[in-house]
């Protein structure tokens, strides 16, 4: 069968790997000029569906469990399995009480055990839940990673195009485009997420850094060569316009709140990418004629796209159980 896989996102990208892996004949057609150019590129790279639960329903727990697995197989070495740490600070304390109620999957640790996990944390908060079983990747890294696999294995790349001018020589379409099918698909509603990215050699952090708060919180998440990721705002909107003040002083706050030291960081990036979320913030596999929609990843695009990739990949070996369906 051959398939064209519009998007070079992560879910497009891990819809044409699984796809290849099934032996099916992919070409993968993307917009811009590079893959990741929309949210994707601007994810923290968090798979962490125990900590996402808070806020997420069961099945984001349920899907993502294996996500580090899928990753790990396809690129080995780039998942780092170190667990997240959640903190809150002194005024926000209950906060952490209130997560532990809302999620699974976790350990208390004191303010002893917290230095011996990360040393630059040492004294600045009284208790913390580890989630042990959690990991991370680079996103960047990762959709580079997976392009250059498909590459290698002589799936066809192109840029610049969606190939909706030829369709005629393919099977099945699946639409991987995102934000894109705002306004399109029902029910699909844009949310900005927005971050930014520091460089300093005055703190080492191991893994995933989250501090909560009522309003905003905020995760932190390590990269090499002394950087961090600093993310990440939830607005209700579909502007694709650059971070705003307010958010980059709220980012930046909890940074400092969390060590002092990011106060003399560099600021190396800043951006804003707008995630596709249906009602439930629940991603769908849907079909319309011989086009199959994947989208809604919301905030769990890295987290659920390998489940989606094996819903697509289900559906056109005839293994699906509906034409349309949801992931619940």
């Amino acid at each position: 069968m051959r398939v064209l896989v519009k998007g070079a996102g992560v879910a497009g990208l891990t819809v044409a790997w699984q796809l290849y892996r099934h032996s099916f004949r992919v070409t993968l057609a993307e917009l811009a000029d590079k893959v990741g150019a929309g949210a994707s590129g601007f994810a923290g790279g968090m798979l962490a569906p125990w900590c996402e639960r808070e806020s997420a329903e069961e099945p984001v727990l349920t899907l993502g469990r294996l996500a580090a697995d899928w990753w790990e197989a396809a690129l080995p070495g780039h998942v780092n399995r170190r667990g997240t740490l959640v903190v809150a600070g002194g005024r926000d304390a209950g906060e952490l009480d209130r997560f532990s109620r809302r999620t699974s999957g976790w350990e208390w640790l004191d303010e002893q055990a917290i230095a011996a996990l990360e040393p630059d944390l040492a004294g600045r908060f009284r208790k913390a839940l580890f989630f042990r079983q959690e990991a991370h990747l680079d996103p960047r890294q990762a959709l580079s990673g997976l392009a250059a696999g498909l590459e290698e294995a002589r799936v066809r790349l192109t840029f610049g195009v969606t190939g909706d001018a030829d369709l005629a020589p393919y099977d099945r379409v699946i639409d991987c485009t995102g934000a894109a099918q705002i306004g399109r698909l029902p029910g699909l509603r844009g949310v900005r997420g927005e971050m930014l990215c520091v460089e300093t050699n005055e703190i080492t952090l191991s893994r995933p850094v989250r501090l909560l708060h009522p309003r905003h919180p905020i995760y932190i998440v390590p990269r090499e060569g002394n950087r961090f990721m600093i993310g990440a705002t939830m607005i209700e909107s579909d502007d694709v316009g650059p971070i705003t003040a307010r958010s980059l002083m709220e980012l930046l706050n909890a940074a400092y709140t969390l060590n002092p030291a990011f106060g003399e960081a560099r600021v190396t990036e800043t951006g804003a990418g707008v995630r596709p979320a249906y009602p439930d913030n629940l991603p769908r596999v849907t079909q319309e004629g011989r086009t199959v929609h994947v989208n809604g990843l919301y905030r769990h695009g890295f987290l659920l796209a390998p489940a989606m990739a094996g819903e697509v990949a289900r559906l056109l070996l005839g293994k699906g159980k509906h034409s349309e369906r949801r992931a619940s």
